[in-house]
């Protein structure tokens, strides 16, 4: 465990010395946000309207906080990097260091997001206010609460597209399956929460890792309760649990495929 703290500690490091590049996304997130901001404006014609048990202010920042996590955290660059180095060979030497790949990977991407997802926040924070107004029962004991699932759900998602990166040990391109389950996760529950969706389709997206990825986080921000803090957190442990079991058998099961084939 202590190569790995030492991986994230150098990865984080590097990134506070750069943090005018991650400034520079800003730009685009603000014009996504103000955008559907003005759009939920126009769709609320009342402001005591419910659309889904969700008020006007609860809905913005719903999904803000989702839109935060998402550009926050850029996923992305960890899959791209294991599916670059299966694809281009540099796998081979990788493999021969003394950690495990994918946990290197994991320790790589939670050092850059660290810097990046509190930046983003405040920049939410100070949009939200501006432009929306303060979240109604929210609190600092709520945030406190609520960081654990914050980091169990990104930490899900990056897990999962790790998974279909290994694929490329079998495939030449994994893009089309990332880029599947990006818009999946992009539609049903990041821009919109699970209950806007027909009642027969909820339960399903509750076994999927919408729930626990980009649902299940903002909802605890905006609505908090010990209860579904609790149901969160016990889906998000199970779902934690099952991707590192998948993510370590696809990636045992294709070095053991490279190795065959004389690397």
């Amino acid at each position: 465990m202590k190569k790995y703290t030492v991986i994230y500690r150098s990865v984080l490091m590097e990134n506070l010395q750069y943090t005018a590049n991650v400034a520079m996304g800003f730009v685009s997130y603000f014009v996504f946000i103000f955008i559907f901001i003005q759009l939920w404006n126009y769709i609320y014609d009342d402001p005591r309207q419910l659309i889904a048990g969700y008020t006007k202010e609860q809905m913005i920042w719903y999904v803000m906080i989702t839109e935060t996590l998402w550009f926050g955290t850029r996923a992305a660059a960890v899959s791209s990097q294991a599916a670059t180095d299966i694809r281009g060979g540099n796998i081979a030497y990788q493999i021969n260091k003394p950690y495990h790949y994918a946990l290197y990977l994991l320790s790589r991407y939670t050092g850059e997001w660290s810097v990046r997802l509190p930046m983003y926040a405040l920049l939410s924070a100070v949009i939200g206010f501006a432009l929306v107004g303060g979240l109604p029962g929210f609190g600092l004991l709520t945030l406190l609460a609520v960081i654990p699932s914050v980091v169990m759900g990104i930490t899900i998602h990056a897990v999962f597209k790790l998974s279909i990166s290994f694929f490329s040990f079998w495939i030449e391109d994994s893009n089309p399956f990332q880029w599947l389950y990006d818009k999946l996760l992009l539609v049903v529950g990041t821009l919109f929460p699970i209950e806007i969706f027909p009642e027969a389709l909820q339960p399903l997206f509750r076994l999927t890792p919408i729930y626990t990825v980009c649902y299940g986080p903002a909802k605890l921000i905006i609505d908090f309760s010990v209860e579904k803090w609790v149901e969160i957190l016990i889906a998000q442990l199970l779902y934690l649990a099952a991707g590192c079991a998948l993510m370590f058998f696809i990636y045992g099961k294709g070095v053991k495929r490279l190795y065959v084939n004389g690397g």
